[in-house]
């Protein structure tokens, strides 16, 4: 089957990319082209034509890729339109008549690499990520995985491992020959050193997750502090409603910002209080939820009335900020019990203090994103496999000690298939599926 889509993505441009792969690829230009086909990776200006009547279509250049040589290890093409819808849709719906050719799935240009032996899946992962990077940070990380450190190192554990299993596996096929206890101690060792790799890579604070997904700030304390005027001060528009009815924000509204060239993702929640009103309380419960969940806690309150007792001191226990608003009305020194957590004062309303709040998250930002190791954690299933891993090996050097060798060789192969699953060693169809859905088409 021959797939091809737009790649250059929607909406109107001075030039779009139609890319083609599979056998019949060779079969669509000449037919859209009405020529032989050009020299392969030279860009030929070509009369785009509609295969029946050969009107012209548009005027364009195209691109032909042979396999194994392609982005796709199969034959591939490219056609290089202007970027009129009208333009586009009459090129595809040309390429639609010609037998066995279909619009692409999301992500399957990429999968086709992957499945072709061009690409492993941690650079698939990377290519999909350099897309949707939108600062300068997550970039950098999206290209560092895509040289390969990463994958490299994966493969090196594994390797390893492999390696161990072949001498577990060894005394099971011949039980009568002992094993020299020299190489047993080597054994042990040598899975030992593997396991502390694999925890060294886990005790990552997960700053890789963090720049790819961005850092989460979550705005959370009582009605009427503030918190809404907050997180459209910090984004220079009007995200949230602010009403001086407490209870306005009844659900969690969500805005992506950059600050510093730092991805942040800072959510606006409902006022906490004590309330009859099933809605609200909901809002309440998933203001909570997303309070735990935050990698930054601003914790509004009124200077007003300053009450710290309950939920609010559990708040600020961990990962968290006092922001005392409307500090223009304060008459009186704080309370030391207030001025012995991690504060600023700041007033919405006079605009005060709030380069101090902005230098404080800057601060915050930078030490969450700091990082030694160049293997970094960009996705869950990553950690996943990795922890499992982990698990496994601790296993394996639990029953090393007992000689007990027919389970330390399963504890070993699963180690090792975990490891594997991290770059696509293994064929697992439904973990292909859920990476390639989140590309765009045409990708």
């Amino acid at each position: 089957m021959t797939i091809f889509a737009l790649s250059s993505g929607p909406g109107l441009s001075g030039v779009a990319i139609i890319r083609i792969s599979g056998p019949e690829s060779a079969l669509v230009l000449k037919n859209i082209t009405g020529k032989e086909l050009p020299k392969p990776r030279v860009a030929t200006l070509r009369k785009i034509n509609n295969i029946n009547t050969s009107g012209l279509i548009d005027e364009g250049i195209i691109l032909w890729f042979p396999g194994p040589e392609s982005y796709t290890g199969e034959d591939m093409a490219e056609i290089h339109v202007h970027g009129g819808k009208a333009v586009i849709l009459a090129v595809q719906k040309e390429i639609s008549k010609i037998e066995n050719c279909r619009l692409a799935e999301p992500g399957e240009f990429t999968k086709l690499a992957f499945q072709n032996g061009k690409i492993n899946l941690l650079k698939a992962e990377s290519i999909a990520d350099l897309i949707s990077a939108e600062t300068e940070i997550q970039r950098l990380q999206a290209t560092k995985v895509m040289q390969g450190k990463s994958s490299n190192k994966f493969n090196e554990l594994r390797e390893k491992l492999l390696k161990l299993l072949s001498f577990v596996e060894a005394k099971i096929d011949f039980p009568d020959e002992d094993l020299p206890e020299e190489n047993l101690k080597k054994l042990k060792i040598e899975s030992s050193d593997v396991l502390k790799e694999i925890n060294k890579i886990l005790s990552d604070q997960r700053v890789g997750e963090i720049i790819r997904e961005g850092f989460k700030i979550a705005i959370i304390g009582p009605t009427n502090a503030g918190k809404s005027s907050l997180i459209n001060n910090l984004s220079n528009r009007e995200v949230a409603i602010v009403s001086e009815i407490a209870g306005t924000t009844r659900d969690v509204v969500e805005t992506h910002l950059n600050i510093d060239g730092y991805p942040v993702i800072i959510s606006d929640t409902a006022g906490i209080r004590d309330s009859k009103d099933e809605i609200e309380k909901k809002g309440i419960k998933l203001s909570l939820k997303k309070a735990e969940n935050a990698d930054l806690k601003l914790v509004v309150v009124d200077a007003k009335s300053v009450d710290l007792s309950g939920f609010l001191t559990d708040l600020l226990k961990n990962d968290a900020l006092l922001v005392i608003n409307k500090s223009d009305l304060i008459k009186k020194k704080l309370d030391p019990e207030i001025i012995k957590f991690n504060h600023v004062l700041i007033s919405l309303k006079e605009n005060l203090n709030l380069d101090v709040l902005i230098s404080k998250i800057k601060e915050k930002l930078k030490n969450k994103f700091i990082s030694e190791d160049d293997i970094l954690i960009t996705r869950e299933r990553h950690r996943q496999h990795l922890v499992q891993c982990s698990n496994h090996l601790k296993n394996f050097l639990d029953k090393n000690d007992k000689k007990d060798f027919d389970k330390a060789a399963e504890d070993l192969r699963l180690a090792t298939r975990h490891l594997g699953m991290i770059v696509g060693k293994v064929d697992v169809e439904e973990i292909l599926g859920s990476i390639f859905n989140d590309f765009c088409i045409g990708k």
